[in-house]
């Protein structure tokens, strides 16, 4: 295969495949085995045999491939001029018309610290091995700066244990300021943003603590936290934005085919799980057992594959129903981006695995959501024993604590707070039905909007009752109460 093919080739190019690529030694095969990341008509990653050793192939196609080949060629010769271990580069070339490549050597084994991270992220907040994982990647970055570079791609998957050594990857993302000379202050800050901003919220109180990790390996410049902070905050509200656009659009993480006849959004790693169960949504709901039937919603618990998932049928109840609801983003899409927003906040709500929006040149009809099926109990269900004495599990009492606190902090309402859409899930209380839910953009429209969903939370239980009065004295009365207590 030539290698401006692979510009036509797709997703899913046929493996293995054969390309012939140059170095100063002339021409040889690259055996390309597998894939390791895919950016369809412009880049392709993956592993293969080239003259006779494993080798990472970076493979730039399309018109944009001359500018990401310098790119990524300029930022691998800055890592190695300044001494930061980083993949030996074994060949590299560019031909006008076919596109270009780079061929390292292939760290076989190598554990991401992304992975390593996955591995103990469940653990107590900053447990001694979460620790070790923040404090090598702070190390990294440190080394990074004091060398004048940073990562604009920053995140623990570029950056690589093998043998010992931490590896420095992705040099498409290597910036330069003064190279050999430390990084400017603002400059650092910005960069430590972009990687405090990817932590989970629940770390964000420990944040100076894990920062003297970073202070070890560059010490140049005094690092206020509330400057770091507004970095931090900057980073995390561009994030978010840039991820919910991605759940309505084709790219790696979400499978997304939209035209006038329909929008279906799928997980991408779900995608061959996904597409039969959308496509007997209506048997599998016949068969499945129903929480809810008729009027605007079915919601029932089916199998589908050995599986256990809950599908929400989103329905058209008549003409009258059809003309409010034709024109705007079904319930079925908001309830899909809803639990994508929270899951990113780490808020706990059950995946949203798939969605299906039926339409008729483009006027929408019924529509369909997947999830996880959550087997907990919800919060009625769960402290019915404790509604005369009010004494529930001073842990789940903290997490429903937590929970309100997330919520405050990032300004959501969830219009429909009864105690049926709470559910005890891996020791946190989980949302659903997140048909309603909003982020409010001021603090203003979110007041009212929370007052409104504690007064509805607390009539989950009767009033002179020990649990309501143990709930109601441990919840902020107001929005303006929770944040003088932060």
């Amino acid at each position: 295969m030539l290698l401006s093919e692979l510009k036509n080739a797709g997703r899913n190019p046929g493996l293995p495949l054969s390309l012939e690529l140059a170095d100063a030694a002339g021409p040889a095969q690259l055996q390309l085995l597998t894939l390791l990341r895919v950016l369809p008509g412009q880049r392709y990653v993956g592993a293969g045999i080239w003259r006779g050793r494993p080798v990472l192939a970076k493979l730039l196609v399309g018109s944009k491939a001359p500018r990401h080949f310098q790119r990524e060629l300029q930022g691998v010769r800055l890592l190695a001029e300044q001494g930061l271990t980083t993949p030996l580069l074994l060949a590299d070339g560019l031909k006008e018309g076919e596109g270009g490549w780079l061929l390292f050597e292939l760290l076989e084994d190598a554990e991401s610290l992304g992975d390593a991270w996955k591995q103990v992220e469940h653990l107590p907040i900053l447990a001694d091995e979460q620790t070790a994982v923040l404090a090598e990647a702070l190390d990294a970055i440190a080394r990074l700066h004091s060398k004048g570079l940073w990562q604009e791609d920053l995140h623990l998957d570029n950056l690589l244990r093998h043998g010992g050594k931490l590896y420095l990857i992705d040099g498409a993302g290597i910036r330069v300021e003064t190279p050999g000379q430390p990084l400017s202050r603002q400059k650092v800050l910005e960069n430590l943003g972009v990687f405090f901003a990817q932590l989970p919220k629940s770390i964000e109180p420990f944040n100076e603590e894990l920062l003297v990790h970073y202070l070890l390996g560059n010490a140049e410049h005094a690092l206020p936290m509330e400057a770091l902070q507004k970095q931090i905050d900057k980073v995390h509200a561009w994030r978010l934005k840039d991820f919910l656009e991605k759940v309505g659009r084709e790219c790696s993480f979400f499978s997304v085919q939209r035209g006038p006849f329909g929008l279906r959004a799928i997980r991408r790693e779900e995608e061959a799980a996904m597409m039969p169960v959308l496509e007997q949504a209506d048997a599998l709901l016949d068969q499945g057992h129903l929480y809810k039937t008729g009027g605007a919603a079915s919601v029932g618990k089916v199998v589908a594959n050995g599986r256990t998932l809950i599908i929400k049928r989103y329905n058209i109840k008549g003409f009258a129903h059809w003309l409010k609801r034709f024109w705007r983003p079904s319930r079925a899409w908001h309830a899909w981006r809803e639990g994508h927003r929270l899951a990113f906040l780490g808020i706990a709500t059950p995946k949203p695995l798939a969605l299906l929006e039926k339409r008729f040149l483009w006027l929408r009809r019924g529509a369909y959501l997947v999830t996880e099926h959550l087997p907990g109990p919800d919060i009625i269900e769960r402290f019915a024993p404790y509604v005369e004495s009010g004494e529930a599990p001073e842990t789940e009492l903290l997490a429903l604590d937590r929970l309100f606190a997330d919520l405050i902090r990032e300004r959501i309402s969830h219009g429909d707070f009864k105690g049926h859409n709470l559910f005890w899930q891996d020791d946190r209380w989980a949302l659903i039905d997140l048909d309603s839910m909003c982020q409010h953009r001021s603090q203003a429209s979110f007041a009212p909007a929370y007052a409104r969903d504690r007064a509805r939370f607390m009539r989950n239980w009767p009033q002179d009752s020990g649990l309501y009065r143990v709930i109601d004295q441990r919840l902020p009365k107001t929005v303006d109460s929770a944040s003088s207590a932060l």
